[in-house]
């Protein structure tokens, strides 16, 4: 599948971003990505400068007067990174390790992410290098705040819409939207999704990524004629898109066997009772020590022989030294950027089918979508109707990505990639330059 911009033949892109990235990093693996599939579309060099480049960002330093009366100092950033099929849509991420170069990674991913499920989003990302647990609820509001009040000239509910993402959550959201409101003077639900519903939210955005994660797994299962019910399930990370997964996992017949999170993680051949972990989970703020179940390292858990392995914590886990280990048949990524590129051709070397996250787990941004469009109607769905779109959409883009997948020799995570970049692409196209 070849589309070019000039008459003749294209060859390769050769640019190269100023200020290249660290190797194996979250924005090596976006530009190497991006990199493969303008090559496959044909793209010339400029073409594939302006996809590769941000179209604004900010940098703000974010000061918090400690409960003790200690000022301390956090950076923030917001990433804008394309608007061309419509205003910025992503998260909001509190992590100590946030740096420019992650949320600019972030920021491309979602900007394919919204693409391939054909939403009228562009891509943007947020974070603040803090670590959420060293701090009280009443400081966290405070950081939350003032770095609304600093990105407030970029974000909006028709510029940039933020969600929660690691170390933020609904009332992260209640917060950003009430100080965004308070300075415009009125109630403005859809400047944020992911909120309470008290606020404006949408019943189901809280499973909704976990949810999506399911169905693109039944889908890939299907194809090989397999059913949920058949499988083994062994998932990293169990924050709020994993435990929620193997929640679902379970509920519709698989053997969820494995499951770590920051701590450790924990193994169970026959199957782990997941409601039961959940309530551990709750009462002692790990899966580490849930009864009946052995323990097993984060590490090792990629390299269990599971049907499906779905990575859902951070970036880059199964890279050059862990995906040559991964036994699962399918790869089903919860996490944004899990795999490094050089990872991905490891899985593709071992014929491990690899579901990408920019199709898997899109589930919550199509129901923050749903969220946004209820708040701009003051209309709210039932959560019966909101499942019911969301299956629709999920499984809508799967079929549509493994069928190029399949029409062209491509894997599933080039097919995606191959499909949002080019209709931002010809948006972009379409619109023109101005002047």
């Amino acid at each position: 599948m070849t589309t070019t911009t000039t008459s003749t033949p294209a060859s390769p892109p050769s640019f190269a971003p100023a200020g290249s990235p660290t190797e194996g990093s979250a924005l090596a693996t976006a530009h190497a990505q991006l990199a493969t599939a303008a090559e496959i579309l044909g793209y010339d060099e400029g073409l594939h400068r302006m996809l590769a480049t941000p179209r604004r960002e900010i940098h703000v330093a974010v000061p918090l007067r400690r409960d003790s009366g200690e000022t301390v100092l956090f950076h923030g950033f917001r990433v804008q990174h394309n608007v061309s099929l419509g205003p910025g849509k992503g998260g909001l991420r509190y992590h100590p390790s946030v740096d420019v170069d992650e949320v600019r990674a972030l920021a491309m991913w979602m900007t394919w992410k919204c693409a391939v499920v054909n939403l009228p989003y562009g891509g943007a990302k947020g974070g603040v290098a803090i670590d959420p647990r060293g701090y009280s609820q009443s400081e966290l509001e405070r950081v939350t705040r003032r770095y609304t009040s600093e990105i407030m000239p970029m974000i909006g509910p028709d510029t940039d819409i933020m969600a929660p993402d690691m170390g933020t959550d609904a009332q992260t959201m209640a917060w950003v939207m009430d100080t965004y409101s308070v300075n415009r003077g009125y109630t403005i639900p859809a400047v944020v999704t992911g909120k309470p519903l008290a606020v404006g939210g949408s019943l189901g955005r809280g499973t909704a990524t976990s949810a999506g994660i399911v169905h693109v797994t039944s889908a890939a299962l299907a194809e090989a004629g397999i059913g949920l019910s058949d499988v083994s399930v062994a998932i990293q990370g169990f924050g709020k898109v994993g435990s929620h997964a193997a929640a679902i996992f379970a509920a519709r017949g698989s053997r969820v066997v494995a499951v770590s999170d920051q701590y450790g993680g924990i193994r169970a051949d026959g199957g782990l009772d997941v409601p039961r972990l959940m309530e551990h989970v709750q009462r002692t703020g790990s899966v580490v020590d849930f009864p009946d179940a052995d323990r097993v390292s984060n590490t090792d858990l990629l390299a269990l022989d599971v049907d499906v392995l779905v990575p859902a914590a951070i970036e880059g886990v199964l890279d050059e030294t862990t995906a040559g280990s991964v036994k699962a048949r399918w790869v089903v990524e919860g996490a944004n950027g899990p795999t490094t590129a050089a990872g991905d051709a490891l899985l593709a070397k071992n014929s491990v089918t690899v579901v990408p996250d920019v199709l898997a787990n899109a589930g919550g941004v199509v129901v923050s979508y749903f969220e946004w469009v209820q708040a701009n109607q003051t209309y709210w769905w039932t959560e019966a109707e909101i499942a019911d779109k969301l299956e629709h959409r999920m499984t809508t883009a799967y079929a549509e990505v493994s069928a190029l997948a399949q029409r062209e020799g491509l894997s599933l995570r080039d097919a995606a990639l191959v499909i949002g970049v080019k209709r931002v692409a010809e948006a972009h196209q379409i619109r023109g330059l101005y002047p």
